[in-house]
């Protein structure tokens, strides 16, 4: 899967805003609804991976729609989402067919996790090929690509770009990546070895015009994100 692509329905704008900037810090492309029957026929126009669906909708619910889904298109991961937290509602949601629920307020952090992990379960990726939105590394051709153009790396740089990939964000230890990377424990000139090879890779991403940022954390190590 290159960039996952979620539908996010709710007739409130400031919860579109809210919902589509969690998933797309997490590298989702977002197409937004405000109404049942908007939200249907994109979902017939599109081909979608996740759902991210308000129970109260202008002329509709968030609960029928997710019925309509699963009868007619299937197995689409869906999240609701509702200001109401009794636990009927909640079992109203998950019987029609959501495979999660989030009450609001919500950390969006939180609705951006478990967007991933739904997405994780449902499409699980060939472990040879790793991927943030459109940055992909293929580790039996040892090479990486940005929409789909090969870049000029070495193998050792593509195992360094898969590390990063892999940590989903997080913060990589240069320990961390000469084990991973390199397949070495920490070695006299490790540190200097890796900054030198992160040098070369942010040259590379930065002259490809990649839309992927390799940040610098002082003392701790790397961490790989899409730029905003």
């Amino acid at each position: 899967m290159i960039t996952p692509r979620a539908l996010v329905v709710d007739d409130e704008p400031q919860m579109l805003a809210i919902v589509t900037f969690a998933l797309e810090s997490k590298g989702f492309t977002c197409v937004t609804a405000a109404t049942a029957a908007e939200a249907w026929h994109k979902l017939t126009a599109y081909e979608f991976h996740l759902a991210v669906l308000d129970i109260m909708l202008p002329h509709g619910s968030g609960l029928d729609l997710t019925e309509r889904i699963r009868a007619q298109i299937g197995d689409l991961p869906i999240i609701l989402l509702t200001a109401r937290a009794d636990v009927e509602d909640r079992i109203k949601g998950l019987e029609a067919g959501a495979d999660d629920y989030l009450t609001k307020p919500f950390s969006p952090q939180e609705l951006a996790l478990r967007a991933q992990a739904l997405l994780r379960r449902s499409f699980p990726e060939d472990d040879a090929r790793q991927t943030l939105g459109e940055l992909g590394v293929n580790m039996d051709f040892l090479e990486a690509t940005w929409r789909g153009r090969k870049l000029n790396i070495s193998a050792t740089e593509v195992h360094l770009l898969a590390t990063l990939i892999r940590h989903d964000g997080d913060v990589v230890t240069h320990r961390q990546l000469l084990n991973e990377a390199w397949g070495v424990t920490e070695q006299a000139g490790g540190r200097e070895m890796v900054k030198t090879a992160i040098y070369r890779v942010r040259k590379t991403l930065e002259k490809a015009e990649v839309g992927v940022v390799i940040r610098s954390h002082r003392g701790a190590g790397y961490s790989l994100a899409l730029k905003c």
